[in-house]
């Protein structure tokens, strides 16, 4: 089962959907003593008829879909930990108890991983205020009409992903509207903020944008080389 963070109600989230659930939880029937497995739409219709109210559902469960073997889009259906545990604490055999231990496990430390993200995030607010500040200080942005900030990250985008924000936008499939930095792995974000602390501090320094420029892209082809 994949536990992985994703968009859940506009907020990023650790969770699971309701087809790895299916595939993971078999259930036990205690009459004809067979272990069987678990449909996805058995999992759907428990989800429908869980009786919690419809603001935990709203904040813990979201629609999605997925595709099938035949390329069709099937509904599927997207939980939280609190969300996985209000369903599968209905699964009671000995199979599912010890698959619910792992799997509220993985949550958990995804859960870790996705706040150290969150850290890092606030520390990232810091410093593109001294990156802006940096710019703001310095002749740069009356030079490039405004727009000083905008092209000096899509170098440092470029010098690491090999793609200005526009081609990472269109990559992620997220429109102008949405924080670029959200798709951003923890390690990313800390390459990105690395990368904003030293064209700051060229900046500051007097460079100029060619010679900053020609800096961080040669970094990029050393590393690529290197």
């Amino acid at each position: 089962m994949l536990v992985e963070t994703r968009k859940l109600n506009k907020r990023e989230k650790v969770v699971v959907s309701s087809l790895d659930v299916a595939e993971t939880f078999t259930y036990f029937d205690e009459e004809s003593q067979r272990e069987y497995t678990r449909e996805h739409k058995a999992v759907l219709r428990a989800i429908r008829e869980l009786k919690c109210s419809d603001k935990f559902r709203g904040e813990h469960f979201s629609p999605s879909t997925y595709t099938d073997s035949r390329g069709k889009e099937q509904p599927c259906e997207l939980m939280d930990k609190d969300g996985f545990t209000m369903l599968v604490m209905g699964f009671s055999d000995p199979k599912a108890i010890q698959f619910k231990e792992v799997y509220i496990n993985q949550f958990n430390q995804m859960e870790y991983v996705l706040q150290s993200k969150l850290v890092e995030r606030e520390k990232g607010i810091v410093i593109r205020q001294a990156f802006t500040k940096a710019i703001q200080q310095s002749n740069e942005n009356e030079n490039m009409h405004g727009h000083a900030y905008s092209i000096y990250t899509d170098i440092i985008y470029k010098s690491l992903f090999n793609k200005n924000a526009k081609q990472l936008r269109e990559e992620f499939g997220i429109s102008k509207k949405d924080n670029l930095r959200d798709c951003f792995s923890h390690e990313e974000l800390k390459n990105v903020q690395n990368a904003e602390m030293l064209v700051s501090s060229l900046v500051a320094y007097g460079w100029g944008y060619d010679e900053i420029k020609k800096f961080i892209m040669d970094k990029m082809l050393n590393k690529i080389t290197g």
